[in-house]
């Protein structure tokens, strides 16, 4: 029954590979990383780690997030596997160009392969890792088997499982749990995602923590946002890592605050309002957005200034743009409160752990299930504020921007909730190489 689930899943990737490369043309048109190495995603490599020495050490990041806990979890690895050399892979650009700051002298970077038995054998073949390391939540039924095939242990580490994906896993025990239940070994973040993990047949051997807690901001860049704040003449509110549909949420609730004004005055009402008292920043989760943003800011009205284009500090306007990349410890930095993306359309929210370690309090909106316990930790410890819909979650940040004893007391509470945290990194660390050590001596 497995066999055959598994050839009846193989053969829908199969079909499914023209689907995705007309998408990687279109997503390029945007974001030109989708168009690099496209023949490595079917396993076509030009370049060989096995047989140059050194434990290879495959470690897949899929996308941004997960890269840069990585990152954190890569600093570890190479205290404690000296000589190691890195295989890091991943499936979206921003991801990659991340990544590619994380090499060293005898480590290579290229895409994960489709899922599809062909493109993951020749993965295997071509680089002959010791070790897979998948981080958080990549779990791929025919690139598990093929590790299995190939003696590969396959770790999943800083793992996480939402109910909702719980369930979806669930409905395809035929195909998930196999996938799981192949895993050499996973980590979790939390004991509810261990729960979950077990309930979908995954062998739970730990529960550290999540990774990101041992995040250290760039110092950079929070010397650089904390004097923009300073010099500001308003309070600095964040809009941070918002996704589709959020930025239009913020208008409407300006719009509605501005209803009464006379026929005509409705953009001037708006960009009052925009104004009153405080400076929005919104950063975008995505790069792909940060033109859309600026189109729907300016539609309504509002001037906007674009992060790629100060050069001493931020230009006078309704609105400032965060469009770059890798400077969120900065933005968090230069913003006195910050509402966190993700959580007011129903997507489950974003990392909240690295506004804390910045020491921005954060007014969080219903839907934070991506990190459902993070979140509950993050109140409890006096680092956040939840609110029921964007409309509160305006109302208390431009209210908690200007209550400064209670704004400091929250940044405290950032900080105490960041430092009780930490040790996910090495622990998770010292169990890849447990792991890889039992491997080799079954060699």
């Amino acid at each position: 029954m497995q066999t055959l689930a598994l050839w009846l899943y193989s053969l829908a990737i199969w079909l499914a590979t023209p689907l995705l490369k007309r998408k990687l043309r279109r997503r390029a048109l945007n974001e030109p990383g989708y168009a690099v190495a496209v023949p490595e995603r079917f396993g076509q490599y030009e370049q060989r780690l096995a047989g140059q020495g050194g434990t290879v050490v495959w470690l897949h990041a899929v996308s941004l997030g997960e890269t840069r806990a990585a990152a954190i979890l890569l600093k570890e690895l190479r205290a404690q596997l000296p000589g190691m050399r890195l295989l890091l892979t991943h499936g979206t650009a921003t991801g990659r160009a991340e990544g590619a700051k994380l090499l060293q002298a005898g480590d290579m970077q290229v895409w994960q392969p489709w899922d599809t038995p062909g493109a993951v054998r020749r993965f295997l073949r071509q680089f002959r890792p010791a070790i897979g390391i998948l981080m958080e939540t990549e779990i791929w039924p025919n690139l598990a088997a093929g590790c299995r095939a190939f003696g590969v242990p396959l770790v999943l580490a800083n793992a996480r499982l939402n109910e909702k994906s719980r369930v979806g896993a669930q409905r395809l025990a035929w195909l998930s749990r196999p996938a799981y239940a192949g895993l050499a070994a996973v980590w979790a973040q939390t004991q509810d995602d261990a729960a979950r993990l077990r309930d979908v047949g995954a062998p739970v051997a730990g529960v550290f923590g999540n990774l990101k807690f041992d995040i250290v901001p760039v110092p950079e860049q929070q010397a650089r946002g904390r004097s923009w704040r300073d010099a500001s003449p308003r309070p600095v509110l964040l809009l941070a890592s918002t996704r589709e549909g959020e930025e239009a949420m913020w208008l409407d609730v300006l719009k509605q605050k501005s209803l009464q004004a006379p026929a005509g005055k409705a953009q001037a009402a708006i960009k009052s309002e925009v104004n009153e008292a405080v400076q929005w920043l919104l950063v975008p989760r995505h790069p792909q957005r940060f033109d859309e943003v600026q189109r729907l800011c300016e539609a309504a009205g509002l001037s906007v200034a674009r992060r790629s284009q100060w050069t001493d500090g931020p230009q006078q306007a309704d609105v400032w743009l965060g469009d770059s990349l890798g400077e969120m410890a900065l933005y968090y930095s230069l913003a006195h409160v910050a509402l966190l993306g993700g959580s007011y359309a129903p997507l489950g929210g974003q990392n909240l752990i690295e506004a804390a370690a910045c020491g921005c309090p954060l007014v969080m909106g219903p839907h934070t299930f991506n990190f459902a316990e993070a979140a509950q930790m993050a109140i409890s410890a006096g680092a956040a504020l939840r609110v029921a819909d964007m409309k509160e979650g305006v109302a208390a940040a431009i209210a908690l921007a200007h209550d400064r004893p209670r704004q400091a007391s929250l940044a405290d509470g950032c900080q105490a909730f960041t430092q009780a945290h930490r040790g996910a990194a090495r622990a998770t660390a010292d169990a890849i190489a447990r792991q890889l050590g039992a491997c080799m001596k079954c060699i």
